[in-house]
């Protein structure tokens, strides 16, 4: 691919019109021949920059609602024609077909539609035709043709210009294909999968992932491998959406851990009362209710003090001076929330290192879209683990009922246990974890390691017995043997909440029976992997 003569034609057809008009002026001012459509030839008349109508150019008016306008060989000619094909230049002169040397075309609103919440026919509607067909031209023919589809590539595309006596690179044009090629390939996607779901087909033939570079990473998990953050468009409160206020950039494990945190404080309903989650490794450190957002935070680090250290901590409700704070007592990696006051601004502003989120709001763990993960040659997906239990949904399965305050708790460790890796045990206490045991191969192990973690809390605080003793324990799948469930007896546990569905419920019934354990059954599991 070689160098070509300076850009003497383009066709500027935009949705967007953010920088239409200084683009338009600033070409026209190269001495550049502007043929334009509809809204953005008038937006470009308004700003004063000359503009030639397609319609003039093809012979044929726009029609049938503006559906049909670009699509003709007088521009697609102009588009596709080899310049060093003698064919196809005598083609150009035989029908008066004019080269086009660069395609200014950002797509009708789709996704944007479809967030709305727009009907069906509008959503179809808004699906681009004649655009996507040009920049597929264009960049098709990017030896010759430079094709622009995103707001911020029109400076680039001035400065390259500038640096090449009015024409572009080709490793520009190159440059400019591909991210054309990505952003109609992410058009297709969100329309193929959202007629997917308006249709009800859950399981579509071809399922295409799109999303669009938000941050290029130092490194991922380690420092040996590359990796970036791409978004996926959704509006859904969280990391992705997120204002970063201060602190340096987010690293790989700092965006999964802060989306891990922030979906579990989000089980906890701000209107019951303020909560707090520290995540550590993508597993809670600690979880708590609070009289106030500092008594949660107090309570969620006294679970497990040393594992809170360069942790994660989110926040169901606006973080306040006095969480600040006390947040600011240890090293934190990142703080969440849905707001922050200005008092607490200026608490975090000295913690140069501590990178503070604000969302606006928060997830909603009842409703999500769908969860993917890579495997060697291929993807698994599946609908985000949505599952909710209420206190009618539970069912009493030992001689002993618990209690309305040992319900509070169980179903608060059930909450919990749904965001700790697998096999999960989770102690609650008066709305507070005091110990977790995550990701172990054996339940026996996690319950185990959950009591540890609560005999160091008690060491930690001064307590005189564990606060495992009278807790209430939430195991995400079943007790598959009576082991696992004395291991909490053992350690305290006065009551249980997990999944049943095991075929030794009987003996593991009868053995919460023996211990004196209330034990209740929620009929839903929560692994997590």
């Amino acid at each position: 691919m070689t160098d070509q003569s300076p850009i003497r034609r383009a066709l500027i057809s935009v949705s967007d019109k953010t920088g239409l008009a200084e683009l338009g002026a600033a070409l026209a001012a190269r001495g550049i021949e502007i043929l334009s459509t509809g809204g953005s030839a008038k937006a470009l008349r308004e700003a004063g920059v000359a503009v030639r109508d397609v319609a003039e150019v093809t012979g044929f008016p726009e029609m049938m609602d503006g559906r049909v306008k670009t699509l003709h060989p007088m521009v697609h000619g102009g588009l596709l024609a080899l310049r060093d094909n003698d064919a196809h230049v005598a083609a150009m002169e035989e029908h008066g077909i004019g080269a086009i040397d660069l395609l200014v075309v950002n797509l009708y609103p789709f996704e944007e539609t479809v967030a709305k919440g727009a009907d069906y026919d509008t959503c179809i509607e808004n699906i681009d035709i004649g655009g996507p067909a040009m920049i597929r031209a264009a960049a098709k023919n990017h030896a010759f043709v430079t094709t622009i589809v995103d707001v911020e590539d029109y400076d680039r595309l001035l400065g390259d210009m500038d640096q090449h006596n009015g024409a572009t690179c080709p490793k520009f044009r190159k440059k400019m294909a591909q991210v054309a090629y990505a952003r109609t390939g992410a058009y297709d996607a969100a329309v193929s999968t959202w007629m997917a779901e308006a249709i009800g087909v859950t399981t579509p033939r071809r399922r295409v992932v799109a999303g669009k570079l938000a941050q290029t990473l130092r490194y991922g998990e380690n420092p040996h491998q590359e990796a970036a953050f791409y978004t996926d468009g959704t509006a859904r409160p969280g990391v992705a959406t997120a204002v970063q206020h201060q602190g340096k950039e987010l690293s790989y494990n700092n965006i999964n851990d802060t989306d891990a945190a922030f979906e579990l404080v989000a089980e906890f309903d701000p209107a019951d009362g303020p909560a707090v989650a520290i995540i550590k490794h993508a597993n809670p450190s600690g979880v708590a209710r609070g009289a106030t957002l500092v008594d949660a935070y107090r309570q969620a680090f006294d679970c497990d003090r040393t594992s809170a250290f360069g942790g994660i901590v989110a926040l169901n409700q606006p973080l306040d001076v006095e969480t600040a704070e006390a947040i600011s007592q240890i090293f934190t990696e990142v703080v969440i929330a849905p707001g922050a006051s200005d008092e607490a601004k200026e608490v975090f502003a000295k913690k140069k290192n501590l990178r503070l989120l604000t969302t606006e709001g928060l997830p909603d763990p009842r409703t999500g879209g769908m969860t993917l993960r890579q495997v060697s040659g291929g993807q698994l997906y599946q609908n985000k683990d949505t599952g909710f239990v209420a206190r009618d949904d539970l069912k009493v399965v030992t001689k002993l009922a618990p209690t309305d305050a040992q319900l509070d708790d169980l179903l608060f460790a059930w909450k919990v246990a749904k965001h700790v890796k697998s096999n999960a045990i989770v102690y609650v206490k008066d709305h507070a974890t005091v110990g977790v045991g995550a990701g172990q191969m054996s339940r026996l192990d996690s319950a185990g390691i959950a009591a540890i973690k609560a005999s160091r809390m008690a060491e930690a605080l001064g307590l005189a017995e564990s606060p495992a003793v009278g807790s209430a324990v939430a195991s995400d799948a079943f007790f598959p043997f009576p082991d696992g469930l004395m291991e909490a007896a053992a350690a305290g546990a006065s009551c249980v909440i997990q999944p049943g569905g095991s075929m030794r419920d009987p003996d593991v019934i009868a053995a919460a029976d023996e211990a004196g354990l209330a034990m209740v059954f929620t009929g839903m599991r929560h692994f997590r992997h």
